[in-house]
């Protein structure tokens, strides 16, 4: 008998969810998870951050921001070509999903966007899927990336709305609901979920989760990020996010949205594979990886790495839909 996706859940019984024995959490996600998707599957992404730095926005936990003292250097939105190039390098080490992020406030319609179009068309004519991470975005704006051929767009609720103003003061929680109305209103699907180790509590991270599982439609992608520590940012000091506690809330993000992709995202390169290994079992089935082995500025596993992980735990790379239906 396949879960039923419900848009009704309730904060007790996803804290009921979330607090039982870890193990039986677990094995209840495993099942969750074989019910709707291929146990042996993970989805390759790469993520290429196409502007680096000079955002002006405050959150606590990003080196981009250009209030803070990091060692991150700000570069401008790189040359369509270039961009092209890393696409085709991503599907050539076994990607089919390309993301692409700049540290903008928000999307301002001028030549950087006519740009960013040009980078949606080109990788798209590649045949992966393509994603976007651009901050805020007016419905005309999402339409646009829609028309150009955009599959995703990123945009997370980072924590609970209520602990989220002691992480970011430039921007409100109802922003980043609006941005993500705004993309499901243009027909692309949602790619949206948070990080651990803000210093928030587990009361918060259930929250965070309760948003987006009574969404009206769940999003399609659900990114579960540990806190990478940044140095001249806020956060620096937070002591590093325990694995099991990423484990326990990508299965508890399983179990109350069983048809999304959970994606282990941020923090991989501070997990041991046997760690990475039980994220699995809980139901991720997407990593990022890339041959630069950063995601966006903070350290990230290679591509090398990352394709021995999987063989030696019997995964293997998920297949475009376009290599589905070849075969």
């Amino acid at each position: 008998m396949t879960s039923a996706i419900r848009n009704d859940w309730t904060l007790e019984e996803i804290q009921a969810i979330y607090d039982q024995p870890l193990l039986e959490l677990v094995f209840q996600a495993a099942t969750v998870h074989r019910e709707r998707h291929s146990a042996k599957e993970i989805q390759v992404c790469t993520l290429l951050s196409i502007k680096t730095g000079g955002c002006p926005e405050d959150c606590s936990y990003c080196g981009q921001a250009a209030r803070y003292h990091t060692d991150i250097k700000v570069q401008a939105l790189l040359p369509t070509e270039t961009v092209i190039a890393h696409a085709q390098k991503a599907k050539d080490t076994g990607s089919t999903r390309f993301c692409m992020a700049a540290a903008w406030r928000e999307v301002r319609d001028n030549k950087d966007f006519d740009r960013v179009i040009d980078m949606v068309k080109g990788v798209n004519d590649l045949g992966l899927e393509v994603c976007c991470t651009l901050g805020m975005l007016t419905e005309e704006q999402a339409v646009r990336l829609q028309e150009a051929g955009l599959y995703a767009y990123n945009h997370n609720l980072d924590t609970s709305e209520t602990y989220y103003k002691e992480i970011i003061s430039t921007r409100k929680f109802d922003n980043r609901i609006n941005t993500i109305n705004n993309v499901r209103k243009a027909g692309i699907t949602v790619c949206s979920g948070g990080i651990i180790g803000l210093g928030e509590t587990h009361r918060d991270r259930i929250s965070m989760l309760l948003t987006l599982a009574t969404m009206p439609k769940h999003p399609e992608s659900v990114p579960i990020n540990a806190l990478a520590r940044v140095k001249g940012t806020p956060l620096e000091d937070n002591p590093k996010v325990d694995a099991w506690d990423m484990v326990r809330m990508i299965a508890t993000a399983r179990i109350v949205m069983p048809a999304s992709t959970v994606r282990l995202t941020a923090g991989r390169i501070e997990m041991t594979e046997s760690e990475q290994a039980w994220c699995f079992m809980a139901g991720a089935n997407s990593i990022f990886t890339g041959e630069r082995q950063t995601l966006l500025v903070t350290p990230n596993p290679g591509v090398t790495e990352d394709m021995k992980m999987l063989q030696n735990l019997g995964l293997e790379p998920k297949l475009s839909k376009k290599e589905v239906s070849a075969c």
